[in-house]
């Protein structure tokens, strides 16, 4: 019982005042301070920003299920491992952070590549906006991420240290959703996840589609061959975006589309392919489906 009431503790639970804090310091820099590059800022939409943050307040109730639900697998997965990480050793949590993060980046690439995976994912990227209420917009839907996870128990890692490796992953990545910072020290945009790297990840223009899927290490994208370099400002949101503020519908509407392009579909190829095939597939006979990416044929 020990255990699971420390996994459910929840780092960034005790770091959300610190989000907010740093949402209304961006907020108040971008309409107070001069803009050196006139035109680059788009800044706060209200009605974009509270749709963010309600996508966000929903996902710790949905997130906080799921955790609950996933402890249990994780706990009867870590007490058969013949494995054991010593938790009071520095090495241990280094270990942690970087498998952890590889996993993220396994399981982001995925979800861009997979339409059912997708389906999910895309209500982190729905927003035409880039900004740090943009890092708190996401998905109601964490079951793939909990499954890629399955291995660390029986790697030896508990199941607090998992969800509190992720949980400080996570916490790195809402920094990097702001314009405000431009580039930052040669090495450290080399090694780390960065402002300008994510602000390619969020983009819409096809040089940057399906690049940067880094959590906290850009080298994951530099060794796997997805990284790209901002060269120019993005373009943010979907290439065929989603003109609504209702969170609902922006989390579920593209699992009522995969539902109605199965129904529709020719055979269990073309079914299989609308499920598993990468956003935007169709086959050769039929117009492209709208997926917020552009389409790919059979």
């Amino acid at each position: 019982m020990s255990m699971f009431a420390d996994s459910l503790r929840d780092p960034v639970t005790y770091a959300i005042p610190f989000f907010i804090a740093f949402i209304v310091l961006e907020a108040a820099s971008l309409r107070f301070l001069e803009d050196e590059q006139p035109g680059r800022y788009r800044g706060y939409e209200r009605r974009d920003s509270r749709t963010s943050i309600l996508m966000g307040v929903g996902s710790l109730f949905f997130s906080g299920g799921a955790r609950v639900v996933a402890l249990l697998g994780y706990a009867a997965l870590y007490v058969v491992s013949p494995l054991r990480l010593d938790t009071h050793q520095w090495w241990a949590w280094v270990y942690a952070l970087l498998v952890v993060d590889l996993l993220f980046y396994t399981e982001h690439r995925a979800a861009h590549r997979v339409r059912i995976l997708w389906a999910a994912h895309q209500a982190h990227h729905n927003s035409q906006h880039f900004n740090l209420s943009t890092a708190v917009r996401q998905k109601w839907n964490p079951w793939w991420e909990l499954l890629v996870w399955t291995p660390l128990p029986l790697l030896g890692m508990p199941p607090w240290m998992i969800f509190t490796a992720f949980s400080v992953n996570l916490i790195f990545q809402f920094f990097v959703h702001t314009e405000r910072i431009d580039r930052m020290w040669r090495p450290i945009e080399f090694v780390f996840n960065t402002p300008s790297h994510h602000r390619v990840h969020h983009a819409s223009d096809p040089e940057y589609l399906d690049k940067n899927y880094a959590g906290m290490l850009i080298v994951w994208d530099r060794l796997f061959g997805s990284y790209a370099e901002e060269t120019h400002r993005p373009t943010y949101g979907l290439t065929t975006n989603v003109h609504s503020y209702n969170p609902f519908k922006l989390q579920y509407y593209l699992y009522g589309q995969i539902w109605r392009d199965v129904r529709a579909a020719a055979g269990w190829r073309e079914r299989l392919g609308y499920i598993f095939a990468p956003p935007g597939w169709a086959p050769r006979r039929a117009a492209p489906v709208a997926d917020g990416v552009e389409a790919v044929a059979a």
